[in-house]
Order: C-alpha cells, then sequence, then structure tokens
C-alpha cells in the first residue's frame, strides 16, 4: 500500500467511510429478525442497506473532488492518489445506486469486506509483529467513525423512504 504518509492518511480515508459498513449489515440483519417471520421490516431494511452504502460512497466522492478542487488536470491528480485501486474500488460504491444493484444486498457486502479485511490485515499485523500501535488506535477511531458514518446514513434513508412511501400513500 505504501509507506508514504499520505498513502496512509488516504487509507484512514477509506477506512472512515467504508468499514463500517459490514458491522452494521450484521446489526440490521440481527435485530431485523429471521426470514420465517411474518413481518416486512427485515425485507425493507434489508433492501435500504444498498442505499445507505450508495449515499456513503457519494459522500467519499464528494470529499475526494473537494481535496482535488483546483487541481483537476490528470498531471496534478496522478501524483496526489497513492492508492488508486482502493479509491476506484470505494467509488464503485456508487454503483449501489442503479436498482439492479440494489436488489441484491449481498453483492454490497461483498463489496465492503475489503476494506474490512484491511482492518483485519492491521490487527494482524499488530498481533504478530512488533509494529506501532498507533497504527490499531488509529484504525478503530476510523472504524468507530465509519460505523456511525453508515448508521447516519442508513437512519436517512429510512427516514427518506418512510416520508416518500406515507406520500404516496396519501396521493393514491
Amino acid at each position: 500500500m505504501g509507506n508514504s504518509f499520505f498513502a496512509y492518511i488516504q487509507k484512514l480515508e477509506l477506512l472512515a467511510f467504508f468499514s463500517g459498513y459490514s458491522l452494521l449489515c450484521a446489526i440490521i440483519l440481527i435485530f431485523a429478525g429471521n426470514n420465517e417471520s411474518g413481518n416486512n421490516l427485515r425485507k425493507r431494511t434489508v433492501f435500504i442497506l444498498p442505499l445507505s452504502y450508495a449515499l456513503v460512497g457519494t459522500l467519499y466522492l464528494g470529499l475526494q473532488l473537494k481535496n482535488f478542487y483546483l487541481s483537476y488536470s490528470s498531471g496534478n491528480i496522478r501524483p496526489a492518489i497513492h492508492l488508486s485501486y482502493l479509491m476506484v474500488w470505494g467509488l464503485l460504491s456508487i454503483l449501489f445506486w442503479i436498482p439492479s444493484l440494489r436488489k441484491r444486498p449481498s453483492l454490497s457486502l461483498l463489496h465492503n469486506l475489503v476494506f474490512f479485511f484491511i482492518l483485519v490485515k492491521d490487527m494482524i499485523l499488530q498481533i504478530s509483529s512488533s509494529v506501532d500501535g498507533n497504527i490499531l488506535k488509529n484504525d478503530m477511531r476510523m472504524y468507530t467513525v465509519s460505523f456511525l458514518l453508515n448508521l447516519s446514513a442508513f437512519i436517512l434513508i429510512v427516514l427518506l423512504s418512510f416520508v416518500v412511501s406515507r406520500r404516496r400513500i396519501r396521493y393514491k
């Protein structure tokens, strides 16, 4: 991933946006109940998960556009990107706005596991070697921030879907 300070900062940005989604998925699936129950809550919340993931990806795109605001030429942007594959992978989360991808929530979780494995890799490096303990502390802080960001995006999408469904009922 590179040993530079800026590559480390970009890794933390990616962790801050995407790593907490897998924990959110697990919590939503646990609280929504099992498949056999007759409630519509699980189906609705699982359907909303990829939308919240796409919203977080859109927010990440906004951050990157802000970072490169005055240097949109490719000659200025290329040296500033250290983790290009991971950045592109993160930006692919925007594709979950597409309804055909959104219908398969497991794809969003599979897409997100790349970022979760970065966190797991840092944990294994911390346990197996004498790597600086601050790396794991920073990763855990970013994981917490990511979970809160993903939870906020999920709550926002739930509230918007509630408002839209009420409007549809009112105007029928």
